[in-house]
């Protein structure tokens, strides 16, 4: 799934890199994650929303811990470091995971990827508002507020609806949101500090999370299954690939990028998302749901400071 991008560690520097190495990892890391909620969708024909949220943690674990392995990384021995990943465990998979699976219960997989693209404008908000840690421009406010008005867009609110089903669904979409926009703030705060490299941050934030999920294991990864081959593909590409191979492409594209052209995955992921749930599971979607989704993107370019307010770059041009 998608997720913000480098939401924990510092980059790290790669001399040797390939320029078309790196663009294939970029692709492969926005054509992964946008995927993903695919992959969550037909997990469902066959498992339990807990039961796609567990496998998809502990398998992303387990590749991750690979990874780490050969790379032969050290983990940090501050017990607070620790304690700052497990809340960061918490806001970044163990939540989110949760809500998603849920949510595409009631809601289709494109649409799902749509309210993901909204991270950036719970990110800002939280920055601001909660932790702290930045003051929003004039632009990047207007872009809140857009993204906030897309999203009431895609919502619809003067739609007569079933409060159980496609409404619950849109709103737990958005709680999984704002928990990535909050890991994304907390993280600046209270673990950058610390400069944890990215791959070993990567393990130990979806290490902490398998750990969580296994211990939960009697109460959410109960129940019959069915395992086809489809369920089985979705399953293990959404861990092996979308929650553990994907963030260590997308910190080797940091280094070499750098976070503002890295960040382009964010627009990158929901227009996967769409086309291969209208393609693959032939989703149609309500004329307001495209129209808040340009909304929303259009947000989150002023939220990023992709975009100005008109006469904003002369002022600061002038000064």
């Amino acid at each position: 799934m998608s997720a913000p991008v480098a939401p924990v560690g510092r980059v790290e520097k790669h001399d040797t890199a390939s320029t078309l190495g790196t663009t294939l990892r970029f692709a492969a890391a926005g054509l992964v994650w946008g995927s993903s909620f695919l992959f969550i969708k037909v997990a469902l024909d066959g498992v339990s929303f807990g039961q796609v949220a567990w496998s998809r943690a502990v398998l992303g674990a387990l590749a991750l811990v690979v990874v780490f392995a050969v790379s032969r990384r050290k983990l940090p021995r501050q017990p607070i470091v620790w304690a700052h990943f497990t809340v960061l465990a918490f806001l970044f998979a163990v939540f989110p995971y949760l809500l998603f699976a849920w949510a595409e219960q009631y809601v289709s997989s494109g649409l799902a990827s749509i309210y993901n693209a909204t991270t950036p404008i719970m990110t800002a908000i939280f920055a601001t508002l909660v932790f702290r840690v930045e003051k929003l421009t004039r632009s990047q406010i207007a872009g809140v507020t857009l993204g906030i008005f897309g999203v009431l867009v895609i919502i619809a609110p003067w739609q007569a609806g079933d409060i159980s089903g496609s409404l619950l669904g849109q709103l737990a979409c958005l709680g999984a949101a704002l928990c990535y926009g909050a890991a994304m703030s907390y993280q600046r705060k209270f673990v950058a500090p610390y400069k944890v490299p990215g791959v070993t941050s990567a393990t130990m934030n979806i290490g902490i999370a398998a750990v969580i999920y296994l211990l939960l294991t009697p109460i959410i990864a109960t129940g019959p299954v069915n395992l086809t081959l489809p369920v089985v593909a979705s399953l293990l590409a959404l861990g092996i690939l979308g929650t553990g191979m994907a963030y260590v492409w997308n910190y080797r594209v940091l280094a070499e990028w750098g976070p503002t052209r890295t960040s382009t995955v964010t627009y990158i992921t929901p227009v996967i998302g769409v086309i291969l749930g209208f393609v693959i599971l032939k989703e149609t979607m309500s004329w307001h749901e495209p129209v808040g989704a340009v909304i929303v993107l259009v947000g989150v370019l002023l939220a990023q400071g992709r975009l100005k307010l008109p006469g904003q770059g002369f002022r600061n041009a002038t000064r």
